[in-house]
């Protein structure tokens, strides 16, 4: 019997849901698993499954910078390594040849059934420390790979025959500060991926190596089609969209522009996403790899269509990607850092891909997404006087970013980044006291902050902390202090990020985009996070809505009355607080005349 014609719409159904399943069964083995808190409170990493012939199959709750990507690592994964066999297992970090950048060390893992390699497993988690020469996982700064000092692993086995290789363990062990924090996490990414490995081989068990394969190629198919009926619905256009990194002074000091070209063609199918009218690689760490360029891009163009598409190699065979060589967003020409790539130009790459879509007229696209690794995204290191000055590395994941204003909905509240739209969890303050030395002075939404709109922006977030006694080091790449996420469509911009470094007497100086600050005891940095932008006129958002955000301190009574047009009656004092229908209409109409006379 012709095994196409065997597998029914149920059948299918049932096998997608379980390889999702094994992907969130890993994704779980590896959060309970790993040592440090940027992976097992803040999840800062993601899970999946390749097919042999290097298609992404999976990637289900993975960050979108991850895992849209992932095929590129397997496929370097098979032509380094001809012998591919049971038991193998390989990292891979090197931005060069696939990966995102150095700091997200990859395990892969080739699935074998009956003989046949039928899969790889991907655990990628983004390390507290990888031995750069600075103690952060984002060196802006950096001119080159070699100033940047991470170890590179291009698909390189760590084990054979299920045999660990003791060499590669040492070599990490021996340059990164926290050697048994790092080899926990290593060793929960191996956990993780042989979980993936022993699932798939009980699945082609149960359902047999041949009705799988055949699963594979019908889903890839069926993708296909989600994705071909989608831009079918589009409308016919060229889209131009710009933006840029903030200038950061002493390293891009006029910044860094975006320009990105979308051709939809409703009638093939097929969206094209032209990047490489940009920049020559800048001797930085800002500049963007191949595998996040396309993550970046993708995550941006599936943000302006239905959420229900599989995100998956199907689903990208409609969409062209033109990328330039030697640019500062494409392929990076060896030996330019990409130590930020999954940040800063990805996180405006991803705003200007989905804010484009918005060009093409009410219900499409959406506004541009807070951004900036800030305050609450810093990496933290010092000696810890709790644990006999034992050094400490780690990237707290506590920042805010208000989420942009769709179409459809308001902004997301814990949006994090673009490059992962609200995918990572967001740590707890009472954790992160207890794992290092710092103390929080405050964490809190900004009312009225959010980009106005017929839906708004998210609110922006405003946090301080600093060292209990011994002396903490910050150090964060920020972005958005000069040009915060814009709104779409009519609707308002966010508010632009900010810190500040407050002294011990009270006195506090305003912060560069990109700090290396040492705090002492009685001292605090405190930051501003970016929100979203809005989507759409604000006069054109319900009333009743805009007096949920005000109730909920989201928005404040003055905004609603000078942006939204709306009056109420009684106060908040009160608790007697409501929308006046009538002194509404007639001020959004003086509003809309004031437009027409301006």
């Amino acid at each position: 019997m012709d095994q196409k014609q065997a597998i029914n719409p149920v059948l299918t159904a049932v096998i997608a849901n379980r390889i999702d399943g094994i992907v969130r069964e890993m994704t779980n083995t590896l959060l309970r698993a790993a040592r440090s808190a940027v992976i097992n409170s803040a999840r800062d990493f993601s899970c999946g499954l390749c097919t042999a012939d290097n298609q992404l199959l999976a990637c289900a709750d993975g960050l979108p910078i991850h895992s849209f990507g992932a095929h590129l690592q397997t496929r370097t994964m098979c032509e380094f390594h001809p012998d591919l066999a049971e038991g193998d297992a390989f990292l891979h970090n090197d931005p060069y040849t696939g990966n995102t950048h150095p700091a997200d060390h990859t395990i892969l893992v080739p699935v074998f059934v009956e003989g046949e390699h039928l899969f790889t497993v991907v655990a990628k988690a983004h390390q507290a420390d990888i031995g750069n020469s600075q103690p952060t996982t984002y060196h802006a700064s950096a001119k080159d790979v070699y100033e940047e000092g991470a170890l590179i692993f291009p698909a390189v086995r760590v084990q054979r025959d299920y045999q660990m290789n003791q060499d590669i363990v040492r070599m990490c062990q021996s340059r990164i500060r926290v050697p048994g924090q790092w080899y926990g996490d290593f060793l929960a990414s191996l956990g993780a991926a042989r979980i993936g490995e022993r699932r798939l081989k009980e699945l082609c068990e149960k359902y047999g190596k041949d009705r799988i394969k055949t699963f594979v190629r019908d889903w890839l198919d069926y993708s296909e089609q989600r994705m071909a009926q989608a831009i079918r619905r589009l409308p016919k256009a060229r889209l131009v969209n710009t933006g840029g990194h903030d200038p950061v002074e002493g390293i891009v000091p006029e910044g860094i522009p975006i320009r990105l070209e979308i051709e939809v063609d409703p009638e093939a199918a097929m969206v094209t996403l032209d990047m490489r009218d940009n920049i020559d690689n800048l001797p930085c760490g800002f500049n963007v790899s191949e595998a996040c360029t396309i993550s970046a891009s993708l995550t941006g163009l599936f943000n302006s269509l239905p959420a229900d598409i599989p995100k998956n190699s199907g689903a990208f065979r409609r969409v062209r990607m033109l990328l330039g060589e030697g640019k500062v967003i494409g392929r990076p020409a060896f030996p330019h850092s990409c130590s930020v790539a999954t940040t800063n130009v990805a996180d405006r790459l991803v705003n200007c891909a989905g804010a484009a879509f918005a060009q093409l007229g009410d219900g499409y696209g959406v506004a541009e997404g807070g951004l900036g690794m800030g305050v609450g995204l810093a990496v933290v290191s010092g000696d810890d006087p709790r644990q006999g000055n034992e050094a400490y590395v780690n990237q707290l994941i506590i920042a805010i970013n208000g989420g942009p204003a769709s179409a459809h909905a308001d902004g997301w509240l814990t949006w994090g980044l673009p490059v992962d739209c609200g995918l990572m969890y967001r740590d707890s303050v009472e954790i992160d006291e207890l794992k290092h030395p710092i103390e929080f002075s405050h964490i809190r939404l900004i009312p009225g902050s959010g980009g106005a709109g017929k839906f708004r922006g998210a609110p922006g977030g405003d946090m301080a902390y600093g060292p209990t006694e011994a002396p903490l080091t910050v150090m964060f790449p920020c972005d958005g202090q000069l040009s915060p996420p814009r709104g779409v469509r009519g609707g308002g911009d966010a508010i632009a990020a900010a810190a500040w470094h407050i002294r011990a007497d009270g006195s506090q100086s305003k912060l560069p985009n990109v700090v290396a600050l040492t705090l002492h005891k009685g001292e605090l940095i405190r930051g501003i996070d970016c929100s979203g932008g809005g989507y759409g006129d604000p006069l054109e958002r319900e009333p009743r809505r805009v007096l949920h955000d005000v109730l909920e301190r989201w928005e404040t009574p003055s905004r609603a009355f000078e942006l939204y047009g709306v009056v109420f009656s009684g106060s908040l004092e009160g608790l007697d607080l409501a929308v006046d229908a009538t002194a509404t209409t007639v001020r959004r109409q003086a509003l809309r005349a004031q437009r027409g006379n301006g």
